[in-house]
């Protein structure tokens, strides 16, 4: 296939995922919701929205093709996958830069979502005959040129040594912050809450820790999180809640909650399910030290104020990463044509 074959194979799912309503595609939802609890029909949707719209439409893929001066005359390469399941369609970004750039896919499913990845796989497979040779989905991965593997900080020790012979990509735990200054609205303070609550706070863009000024009213965010507290009808996120709850009570730890959050003054960035840490800072140029030091823990900075070295996006817009976007700051599309 040629690479203008490829941009309208990519843009056939987007096409197909205009109407998330039809019968094959809600089949689809329902069945991924059944093989993830987690994967709910609300985050599924979520996730299927974003791609087609940040990633699936032609100004987005002829951006990516002339940014990167992407053509025909790229040496195909086995690309081996190891692909992450935390939230829907986590993976479809690798998948997207090895297809667009012409290099074939060994894929490792995670079992926590493998009927989404099946589903877009097959569904680019649909538009082209030849689009079949550039996806082999396997149980173990052999005979590949370069691999891309996201886990955590364990699993990515392994992979390093696993692929430490290969060309490789090995990404591990992040998690996204923001950085409140005092003088946002109720509206923009709402929409930080999707930025915490969407996919239930499993993604690597989830802001799990919140930096506020000195004497800032932490309740506060309490009152504008109102808006999203039917998640605490989740089941699994409930019992991740009050488990929290009560560990944090068994450890005598002070912290604040209300009945779908627990807000904790805590250093750490990576916090638990149901519960965002939160500090206080005293200047910008010293918080902005700190993140600096810490930008490999960190994937994204939810914020209106520009922070020096690592992304920043606007409030409730972590969730929605533009095509050239990547998952530790890590340029997937130039590792790919380097190889």
């Amino acid at each position: 296939m040629n690479l203008s074959e490829r941009i309208k194979s990519l843009l056939h799912i987007g096409e197909i995922l205009q109407d998330l309503d039809d019968e094959s595609i809600k089949l689809i939802i329902e069945k991924a919701s059944i093989e993830n609890p987690w994967f709910t029909e609300t985050n599924i949707r979520l996730a299927l929205s974003a791609i087609r719209d940040q990633f699936l439409t032609q100004d987005a893929l002829l951006y990516l093709v002339n940014k990167y001066h992407i053509d025909d005359q790229i040496a195909p390469k086995t690309i081996g996958l190891v692909l992450a399941g935390n939230i829907p369609l986590v993976g479809f970004h690798d998948v997207l830069c090895c297809y667009l750039t012409g290099h074939y896919s060994q894929i490792k499913l995670s079992d926590k979502d493998s009927i989404l990845m099946q589903y877009v796989i097959d569904t680019i497979q649909s538009a082209h005959k030849d689009a079949t040779t550039y996806f082999t989905v396997v149980d173990k991965l052999k005979d590949y040129d370069a691999a891309i593997a996201t886990g955590s900080n364990t699993t990515a020790q392994h992979f390093a040594y696993y692929f430490r012979d290969i060309p490789h990509i090995i990404r591990k735990n992040r998690n996204s912050v923001a950085v409140i200054d005092g003088s946002e609205s109720e509206a923009e303070l709402a929409l930080l809450g999707a930025d915490i609550f969407y996919y239930f706070g499993l993604g690597c863009r989830n802001v799990s820790k919140i930096w506020v000024p000195k004497n800032y009213d932490i309740t506060r965010l309490f009152v504008v999180f109102d808006a999203y507290k039917d998640i605490i009808h989740h089941n699994k996120y409930k019992n991740n809640y009050d488990y929290n709850v009560a560990l944090n009570l068994l450890n005598k730890e002070s912290f604040l909650q209300n009945d779908l959050l627990i807000l904790k003054e805590a250093s750490p960035i990576i916090s638990r399910i149901g519960s965002v840490h939160y500090e206080y800072y005293e200047d910008l140029v010293s918080l902005n030290a700190w993140i600096e030091e810490h930008q490999e823990e960190i994937q994204c900075i939810v914020s209106r104020i520009p922070m020096n070295g690592v992304e920043t996006v606007s409030f409730g817009q972590s969730q929605t990463p533009t095509i050239d976007t990547y998952a530790d700051g890590v340029d997937t599309i130039q590792f790919l044509l380097s190889l």
